[in-house]
């Protein structure tokens, strides 16, 4: 079985478009969807990246590595917590 790889997904609110916006980071600024929901917003991410990953691999072109989240930080990195 081949694992999906694992690629970023922003989706941000979009006042003026009255849409969630999907950026795919690792792919440059034109790799952009939307949908009227989160949920569809995420279904149109995914099925970007899965067009993304297919046309690398089928043009022989090497697909951006993966970001991944590095938790290296230590106590003074975190906020200060307000008192309620």
């Amino acid at each position: 079985m081949n694992e999906r790889p694992h690629y970023s997904m922003v989706i941000e609110w979009s006042d003026e478009d009255q849409l969630y916006i999907v950026s795919l980071p690792e792919w440059g600024d034109l790799a952009h969807t939307h949908g009227k929901t989160y949920a569809e917003a995420v279904r149109n991410g995914q099925d970007v990246l899965d067009l993304l990953v297919e046309s690398t691999g089928s043009q022989g072109e090497p697909a951006p590595p993966p970001r991944t989240y590095d938790r290296h930080y230590t106590e003074a990195d975190m906020p200060t917590p307000v008192a309620p």
